[in-house]
Order: structure tokens, then sequence, then C-alpha cells
């Protein structure tokens, strides 16, 4: 099943290439604001799977001229440090995640800004993304893990890079619009191994990152085992999961930006600067070789 939220805050699931309007199935739901309505819709979903079915069946197909992030702003956002191999068989580096703004998700076609502020460069790293469905405390590092995933999602982590202080600082990747999520999310049935999906990003139809998620150091249960360790997950939170760094490139002004997971989906976004500051074209060779050598970025 594949989740949609519309321009016009329909709750819809995409499904035999039709769109399908189940938000009747959620009309007891009560929320403050929009964005509280998809973490408390998230927090019910799994237990009324059989109540969407039944309203995709009995129901008609949608014309829909937008979507939203399927979490417009979720309750934490967080990502991992590094967490890939980058190709080699080196050993295991620390397990490491951080916080990132709730206000930097950006939905499917949004622009990307990139702000006034000294970065040295704007990088573009394609990530999977997980999307918690229950609440959840000290998971297992097994399958049993997935049991709290509403299920699986495109995300682009932007990163802007020589912000803040040196080191640990990761302040450069919270500007909003830095975050594209989209377009759907992938319930865990339809994804047989998230630890054995394609994941490519071109820029302008030029293919940079093309990685296999299978390269990464903790997999996904490690992942959510390790997080759930430190803090208690709930419905509606998003993880970001880390990118291969080999093919990293930058973003600037009037690029567009394709990003495609195998069976999840495909996330386009484009990116406006502003100031019209220019970079090399192309893949990031000595960012690149940098992180296989040693560093989490």
């Amino acid at each position: 099943m594949r989740l949609l939220l519309t321009s016009d805050n329909r709750i819809a699931v995409e499904q035999d290439g039709g769109v399908y309007d189940v938000s009747s199935v959620f009309d007891d739901i009560r929320y403050r604001t929009s964005a509280d309505r998809m973490p408390r819709v998230l927090g019910v979903f799994l237990d009324r799977r059989e109540q969407i079915e039944q309203a995709v069946a009995s129901g008609e197909p949608i014309q829909v001229s937008g979507l939203q992030a399927p979490v417009p702003r979720p309750p934490k956002l967080i990502a991992a440090f590094g967490n890939y191999r980058e190709g080699t068989d080196r050993e295991r580096q620390e397990q490491d995640m951080f916080l990132l703004s709730p206000d930097s998700v950006l939905g499917p076609g949004g622009t990307v800004v990139l702000p006034n502020h000294p970065a040295t460069i704007f990088h573009h790293e394609a990530e999977l993304a997980l999307v918690i469905g229950r609440r959840c405390k000290d998971l297992p590092a097994d399958e049993r893990a997935l049991d709290a995933l509403a299920g699986y999602t495109c995300g682009i982590d932007v990163s802007g890079r020589g912000l803040g202080r040196r080191g640990p600082s990761r302040i450069g990747k919270s500007f909003d619009t830095f975050t594209p999520l989209g377009p759907a999310i992938v319930t865990t049935d339809e994804i047989a191994d998230p630890n054995n999906l394609r994941v490519t990003l071109s820029v302008n139809d030029e293919l940079r990152q093309d990685f296999n998620t299978s390269d990464m150091e903790y997999n996904v249960p490690e992942v959510l085992s390790f997080l759930t360790g430190y803090m208690t997950l709930v419905p509606g939170d998003v993880i970001l999961t880390g990118t291969n760094h080999q093919g990293l490139g930058a973003l600037q002004d009037g690029d567009h930006v394709r990003m495609e997971i195998e069976n999840v989906g495909v996330l386009e976004v484009d990116v406006r600067d502003p100031q019209k500051r220019e970079w090399p074209r192309g893949v990031d060779q000595e960012f690149a070789n940098r992180v296989r050598g040693s560093v989490r970025a």
C-alpha cells in the first residue's frame, strides 16, 4: 500500500495506477493544526488497514493536482551519521545519529532554497527514510523492529558544508526546505528487504549517486534498535538512514533533482539560489575520497 497526502489535504492511497481518497477512514481523528494530522493518522493506520482497503475497493479514482510530503512536519526528524561502508570492506564505524529541524521538510515538486550563508558547497544526499507507525522503545536489532514502521519513503538530506563549529556540527542540514520527503509512505509488506534496494539520484539528468542499501554499516533493524535505546519513537517520526557519499555533488540555482528508490518511489525537486552561486558540476570526487577514507558526513 502507498499512502499519500494530497496538496488539498486528502489522505489517499495509490493502487493499480489510480489514487483513492480514504480520508473518511480517519474522520474521527482530532488535531490542532494540519501539521499534527498525519502523525495522528499514522498512529491508527496500522490498525485500520482493513478499513482502508475497503474504502479503496468501494471508491472511484480521484484526480490529484499535487502532493505534500507524506509527513509534512514530523514530531522528530532524525538522521544517521554516515552509516555506509562507501563500497569498502572496512570495519563499521561507531553508530551515531543527530536531530534535524522538522521544519526543514519539503514535499514532492517543491523547491530547495539555498540560504544566504557562507557554505563552502551544498550537497545532495539520497537516503532511505523510515516512517514510524507505533510508539516504541528498546526495539530488538532484528526483523521484529520493522513492526514499528508505518513504512518507507524517499528522503534527500541537503547539506550545507562548512557552517557552524568544525567537527560535529550539522547545523547546515536544517535550513527550511532542506529535507525533501515523499512521494508516498510505502508499507513494509511491499518491501521484501529494506537492505537490498537500489538508490539513485540525478541532477539535470546526470546520474550521480547510485548505490544499494546493502552497503549500510548498520541495517534498518539495527538503526531502529540503536535509536530506541536512547529515546521513545512515536507515530510520524521520520528517520533518515544515511547515504553512500560516492557520487555526491553540488546543488545550485536552476537544478532539477530526481531521486529514486527501487519499489519505493521517485522524488523530484528543484533548486533555487537567490545569490546564483556556482560550484563545479558533476561528482565532488575529493569529498567522496575523503569520506571513503575515514570520516562521517
